[in-house]
């Protein structure tokens, strides 16, 4: 064994790599990214990796893979599952062969997700075995647990960590390479009714499955990772405390300074639930506190287990209204929900923050230099005074939305941008409808809604913004830069040519669907670009523009703009119609540039009325 200071994320990769995981495929998303990023730097050749075109084609990957006697790991956050719960549900009653984790990263609050979904909830579901770690050192230790119980029980299982697990740094004990497992894939053995899904098969599968899940509430009870933590000798506390996960930290850090210490219930496995072990926690309570985020999970297991065993403890949590029904918890939520329900007085703060200066508010904007606001912009100017429609999706050009470019008036998920554009289209003939998507969502998930576009005869504008990256989780490569997972950050492995995969092209691929009229243009090319749009939008039918810029983190220019003050007539137009912020003022009101952030895109050189910007 060796210490290692590692991020969570880090560690759930690295405990996959001592399991032996042969194959780790997924599509990138905040908290989860970095697990499979981490396999693949440390990959010496022998794990095949990918990123996924989405996250459906990664679980469908993995579950081929681990058919073959495989190791499989599939990586994804909470909103990534939906998109994969179609295969996902199959395979719950096809099950596997060799272990498959599938690694769902939950963001409560939520920090940076359109939801607030719970993966425990979807483990019940789905009916499938979930591992709910509380540290970056459990993770680690846990996914190897994973692995061991999904090969054992032939079925893929949900290995669960939050973002304040995925992104804490610890420093862990992890094994040699030496120690690491060696797993020896037998291969494909044909058996069509073991690997076709019918529904005969499936009511059968559907039986197994359920007396799997009845003997794993056993297991899951003599599971060393579900623990009563005893509140001490000669304690009399008739109450005691139920949590998980990082909840579980904050619970403990909590009692650390309060005076009861009840026993608390730490639940690692929340499906199937450890019933005997939370029979045995129950055993003499009077009231239960459930702490966790974010459904109330554990709070209705407790309290099937009270009426099952007829047991009168009250079972306290979200459903009563003692901790919040959203949202993360935090260190000092779970100690002010500790301390109501132990009825312990909190002190009161010995430093008067009552005349303190509020923080002030920083609401996300495009980077300074992002190709997509001279997109938004080109647009806007394109369709000012008509009777317009901005379908938004998930990405960075979200953030679309903020003033003053307000280019963004709808967004759902990945790639529905394109169907609601269809949906209001249809009904409101008279508006320009346009759809804004990414070149990785394109391929993600929007070609399908362009397919259906097309088939129905939709009028509308497809806008590809296309900066030659996945930029919002870190800079993937996708399909359309010809980079895959095994060739990037592999570290000890030279790339060779012909391992290079061929780009697929945005335009072709439009072609292919049926699109006559595709046009790229640059999108800082302010004058082209907006000629460009008012010219397209106003035909008939689906029509497309690629606004082709990269990314400003991949491609930065050295020099940047400056402000001719003797030119300059301080009417700040660039300030109010671009929102950059490389544009501020001074301390005299004068508009200058904040070279620190500028990039040199020029895009404020472009809409100034007075040519008082220019590169230096």
């Amino acid at each position: 064994m060796k210490t290692k200071f590692l991020m969570g994320n880090e560690a759930i990769a690295m405990g996959a790599l001592a399991a032996g995981v042969n194959v780790v495929s997924g599509y990138p998303g905040t908290p989860s990214t970095e697990v499979l990023e981490t396999v693949a730097k440390n990959n010496k050749g022998d794990i095949y990796v990918e990123w996924s075109v989405n996250e459906k084609a990664a679980m469908e990957l993995a579950a081929g893979a681990a058919y073959t006697g495989a190791r499989t790991m599939v990586t994804m956050k909470q909103v990534g599952l939906n998109v994969a719960s179609d295969p996902l549900m199959s395979l719950a009653y096809l099950g596997v062969k060799g272990g498959m984790v599938v690694m769902v990263a939950d963001d409560p609050g939520p920090i940076s997700s359109q939801t607030e979904q719970d993966t425990r909830t979807f483990a019940e579901f789905a009916k499938l075995p979930c591992f709910d770690p509380s540290s970056v050192q459990e993770a680690y230790e846990m996914i190897q647990d994973a692995f061991e119980y999904s090969e054992k029980y032939n079925t893929p299982v949900f290995f669960r960590p939050t973002t304040r697990v995925c992104h804490a740094y610890a420093s862990i004990d992890v094994k040699d390479e030496a120690d690491y497992k060696v797993n020896q894939p037998e291969g494909f053995v044909k058996d069509t009714s073991k690997w076709v899904i019918f529904p005969r098969t499936t009511y059968l599968a559907h039986l197994r499955m359920e007396e799997r899940n009845t003997e794993l509430k056993g297991i899951f009870s003599e599971y060393g990772k579900n623990q009563i933590i005893p509140s001490g000798a000669g304690s009399e506390c008739k109450k005691g405390i139920a949590s998980h996960g990082i909840s579980f930290s904050y619970v403990s850090e909590s009692l650390e300074t309060l005076p009861q210490k009840p026993d608390v219930l730490k639940v690692a496995t929340p499906f199937p639930f450890p019933e005997q072990l939370a029979l045995k926690f129950l055993e003499g309570k009077d009231e239960v506190l459930c702490v966790e985020e974010l459904d109330p999970v554990i709070e209705k297991a407790l309290t099937y287990v009270c009426g099952k065993y007829h047991l009168p403890v009250k079972i306290r949590g979200k459903f009563t209204g003692d901790v919040v029904a959203a949202g993360e918890n935090t260190c000092d939520s779970v100690k002010e929900s500790i301390a109501k329900f132990l009825e312990i007085e909190l002190p009161k703060a010995s430093v008067d923050t009552s005349d303190m200066p509020k923080l002030p508010v920083r609401p996300p904007v495009l980077c300074a230099g992002c190709p997509h606001r001279a997109s938004f912009y080109a647009v806007k100017q394109a369709m000012k005074g008509k009777k317009s429609l901005f379908c938004g999706d998930i990405g960075c050009y979200t953030l679309g939305n903020a003033m003053p470019l307000d280019m963004v008036d709808t967004c759902l998920c990945m790639g529905a941008g394109v169907n609601i554009t269809q949906g209001i289209g249809h009904l409101e003939p008279d508006t320009n409808c346009f759809a804004f998507v990414g070149d990785s969502t394109f391929f993600a998930a929007a070609i399908t809604g362009v397919v259906n576009a097309m088939y129905n005869q939709a009028n509308m504008t497809l806008i590809v913004l296309d900066n030659s990256t996945t930029a919002m989780t870190g800079h993937q490569p996708h399909p359309g830069t010809g980079v895959r997972m095994m060739e990037f950050a592999n570290g000890n492995r030279p790339v060779k040519p012909e391992d290079i995969a061929n780009k697929i092209n945005i335009e072709q691929v439009l072609r292919g669907i049926g699109l006559t009229t595709v046009e790229t243009v640059n999108p800082l090319e302010l004058d082209k670009a907006i000629e460009t749009v008012a010219r397209v939008a106003a035909e008939d039918g689906v029509k497309a523009i690629i606004f082709k810029s990269p990314c400003i983190a991949l491609c930065k220019k050295e020099k940047v703009a400056t402000v001719n003050k003797e030119k300059c007539v301080n009417c700040k137009k660039c300030i109010r119609e671009l929102g950059c912020p490389a544009l501020v003022t001074d301390e005299e009101g004068h508009v200058t540039v904040d070279v620190s952030q500028c990039t040199g895109c020029m895009l404020c050189s472009s809409v100034c009325p007075v040519d008082a910007i220019a590169l230096k």
